[in-house]
């Protein structure tokens, strides 16, 4: 049985840890609102500029002289799988889900003979997938020293992406993500935007007369397709970032308070005990006597 003194020192032990976490868990919800509203700024330009590239796409796809992001490479060989995670942690399974639902696709993939290969975005992600996936590993973006996310950071993880495609690297490129919906709900999200897939065509070309053509004007639009979906994973991790460790730090002070109880308890008993039994001996004693 632990001493009092023993006692006494991990109480104190949990209720600075506790200190910490809630300390972390209300810096969580300031950084939390900021994020989210970034996400959710993002969301309308998102959907409406990949409706304006699906209505472009729709008359292009499957023609001859279709853009290469579009049309692809006319294989589906080699598979390049982006990984974005966070660089830190105390967010509770944000990171883990995010390399599962990598890891399954992985594995997939290579069960149908495909060769996969993996960028991670994020230093957490790349820790877990090194294990078992390293040979497989490709590249890593660090983010250590990002402030605040910008497009220039997604146009920046693009342009090694779409460089990689220009030089024949491989024929299919997924970024995996956690769409935010809320503080205790994050999901594990795979897109494909390499080459682009739209969910349906849309009317742009019915409503709009473009100059130059629009074969130009796709051209350029895609590679800023694929830099908008990127920021767009970017924004939802941010906030789902967050609302995980926002989480995670509430249970965990939730934790150490009912762990404080039991010690404390335990504590009081150890001393109640120790109490009576000097009290018996001192009795005894006076007996004797």
């Amino acid at each position: 049985m632990p001493s009092l003194k023993d006692l006494k020192n991990r109480i104190n032990s949990v209720k600075s840890t506790r200190k910490i976490t809630k300390a972390m868990q209300m810096v969580a919800a300031a950084k939390l609102r900021r994020a989210q509203d970034a996400a959710e700024a993002a969301r309308p330009y998102t959907e409406r500029f990949t409706a304006v590239v699906a209505g472009l796409a729709a008359g292009q796809k499957g023609a001859d002289g279709a853009p290469r992001l579009l049309a692809g490479t006319g294989s589906d060989k080699v598979h390049l799988l982006v990984v974005m995670t966070s660089e830190r942690g105390l967010c509770g399974g944000f990171n883990s889900t995010i390399v599962r639902l990598a890891k399954a696709r992985a594995t997939e993939l290579q069960a149908k003979g495909h060769t996969v290969k993996i960028l991670t975005v994020g230093k957490k992600g790349r820790e877990q997938l090194k294990r078992d996936w390293s040979a497989q590993m490709v590249g890593h973006v660090d983010l250590s020293e990002v402030k605040k996310l910008g497009y220039d950071v997604a146009r920046k993880i693009a342009a090694d992406v779409l460089a990689r495609f220009d030089a024949g690297e491989f024929d299919v490129a997924t970024i995996f993500f956690n769409r935010f919906q809320s503080v205790i709900s994050q999901v594990p999200t795979a897109t494909q935007v390499i080459p682009a897939v739209f969910e349906s065509g849309g009317t742009a070309s019915a409503q709009y007369d473009y100059e130059p053509s629009e074969e130009a004007i796709l051209a350029d639009l895609l590679p800023r397709n694929v830099a908008t979906q990127i920021f767009a994973a970017l924004l939802e991790n941010a906030a789902s970032e967050q609302g995980a460790r926002m989480s995670a730090m509430d249970n965990a002070t939730r934790n150490a308070g009912d762990m404080i109880n039991r010690l404390t308890i335990q504590y009081n008993r150890s001393r109640q005990a120790s109490i009576t039994k000097e009290l018996i001996e001192i009795i005894s004693g006076a007996e004797a006597l």
